[in-house]
């Protein structure tokens, strides 16, 4: 492999929270993303069987965090490559993100969300040199600061 890219700079992020995001979770966000992942189960469509379950409203379904409210001041920022780094390979991978849920989320909650680097890797693939970034984010409960999930999530330039 050629010189590591793992500059001292891209070392000093690691642990450094991102800037927080907020997401609102709304009924139809709720309904739409339960029907585009195949959910049937009616306390993702129906508030009266939500509430009748014991929920204060429709829940969100796994992985539906909110819709990030858009703010025209900090679209120039959100079109910012992830977390500022200043990495030389140009194509972007998911590789993967997990949740992990400490109480449920439903529609009229406002989520906010913070993220920080974990782990920098580097690796040798089948179409040249790899960098996998890996991150943490805690999703909280605006409301009462609740932590409500958190997530594990790496993406790979290549």
């Amino acid at each position: 492999m050629a010189e590591s890219i793992i500059t001292d700079e891209l070392k000093s992020l690691i642990g450094v929270d991102g800037p927080e995001s907020e997401a609102e979770v709304t009924t139809t966000g709720c309904r739409l993303f339960a029907r585009a992942a195949g959910h049937t189960d009616l306390i993702f469509y129906d508030e009266e069987v939500a509430k009748a379950r014991g929920y204060k409203s429709i829940v969100a379904p796994p992985g539906f965090l909110g819709t990030t409210v858009y703010k025209p001041a900090d679209a120039e920022r959100a079109s910012a490559p992830p977390g500022g780094l200043n990495i030389p390979y140009k194509r972007i991978l998911n590789g993967g993100t997990t949740y992990e849920y400490y109480d449920s989320i439903v529609a009229g909650d406002v989520i906010t969300s913070s993220s920080h680097i974990t782990e920098f890797q580097e690796r040798e693939g089948s179409v040249g040199p790899m960098l996998i970034t890996w991150r943490e984010t805690t999703f909280r409960r605006k409301s009462d600061g609740k932590v409500v999930a958190k997530g594990s999530s790496n993406m790979i330039n290549y």
